[in-house]
């Protein structure tokens, strides 16, 4: 099989027509979700289990296993070893990468240069740490069945000569205004994944400069609008739209399946930051009436960055004193806002999960 040729950016073959309403509900979907997002005072704070979240998906895109409670309860101090400690891991990674994305975007737009610090921040010291982090590949990579030759493989990337001409041509497109920011976008993240600049995580990178382009073109307040949850519930077809493109250059299809993902996905975002926000302001109510402290936001914005968390923890993040915050946190299991996950034992303290809002991230009862 031959290597991949790109179409040149931006492309010359959409059919509007048939893509104006696509592109019509998939932005006012998204225009109600940032409505949402400029309402909340902390969305960073407010949200932060679902960027979690969205690493746990993306992540498990790519073959991993672990999941939100098994992060957090990692992060808490139930250290997770073996196959499971190095997915949590990638996990903790890609929330890193996203951060020093996220903050970047505040001085200049996306570059090849970003691109590659996000890479070699994913790759620290997990599968993959051999493959070159942050550096381009400078030899030929190709998609297939493992152990299949070149011969064998569904898709063979641009050769290595070529793709420093492809990425740069890439990078001079996030700077210019095409039709639409949302099938600007659409086409920013397959032309990535067909490029395949990296010899090991182009998927989550890829999927990382969702939100970020989103942001850097102001179509969202936030860099947080999370696909990967649609993507990963229908992932044959992501990954058959993406392999049509090369095999039979329907971008016109692969923009309609983009954009209907950002109409669901923006539906399902909006949902759960309702009911996160409806479950602050019922707790700041029963939190208030439970303990009459005050440190009651302190207390509240703690549990809802951190769901699963340890008493050690705890006092340290929210810099309530220890001889206060314990007994707060032993009213609030009374009243059954908490939940001990792990009791105390020696030197290791007690491990607590704040159900509710993990039922509403996670979309599941408990």
């Amino acid at each position: 099989m031959e290597p991949y040729t790109p179409d040149s950016l931006p492309l010359d073959q959409l059919d509007f027509r048939r893509l104006i309403q696509a592109v019509g509900r998939a932005n006012a979907e998204l225009a109600r979700y940032d409505g949402l997002l400029q309402g909340l005072v902390n969305p960073g704070l407010m949200l932060s289990p679902l960027m979690t979240q969205e690493a746990v998906l993306s992540s498990r895109i790519e073959g991993t296993e672990a999941s939100l409670d098994e992060v957090l309860e990692h992060e808490a101090g139930d250290t997770k070893t073996g196959e499971k400690g190095k997915d949590i891991q990638e996990i903790i990674n890609y929330r890193l990468a996203l951060s020093l994305a996220t903050e970047a975007l505040a001085d200049s737009p996306i570059t090849l240069g970003l691109v590659r610090q996000m890479h070699k921040v994913l790759m620290s010291s997990v599968r993959g740490h051999n493959k070159a982090p942050g550096e381009f590949r400078k030899d030929q990579n190709w998609i297939g069945r493992p152990g299949c030759t070149i011969e064998e493989a569904t898709f063979v990337p641009p050769g290595p000569l070529q793709l420093q001409d492809f990425l740069l041509e890439w990078e001079a497109y996030l700077v210019t205004q095409d039709i639409d920011p949302l099938v600007q976008t659409a086409i920013v993240h397959a032309q990535f994944e067909l490029i395949h600049p990296f010899r090991d995580g182009n998927g989550r990178i890829g999927r990382l400069l969702i939100p970020l382009y989103l942001f850097q073109t102001r179509t969202l307040s936030q860099p947080m609008f999370y696909l990967s949850a649609y993507l990963e519930a229908h992932r044959d077809v992501y990954y058959e739209r993406l392999r049509r493109i090369s095999a039979e250059n329907d971008w016109n299809g692969w923009i309609e399946f983009f954009l209907q993902a950002v109409v669901e996905q923006a539906k399902e975002n909006s949902t759960k930051v309702r009911k996160i926000m409806q479950l602050y302001d019922e707790m700041k109510q029963r939190v208030e009436k439970t303990t009459s402290s005050s440190y009651l936001l302190r207390l509240l914005d703690t549990i809802f960055t951190h769901p699963i968390f340890s008493t050690t923890s705890f006092v340290k993040r929210s810099e309530i004193p220890r001889a206060t915050a314990l007994p707060l946190l032993r009213k609030l299991k009374g009243a059954g806002i908490l939940r001990t996950l792990r009791e105390s034992r020696g030197s290791s303290p007690e491990i607590l999960i704040f159900p509710d809002l993990l039922t509403i991230v996670e979309g599941k009862s408990r």
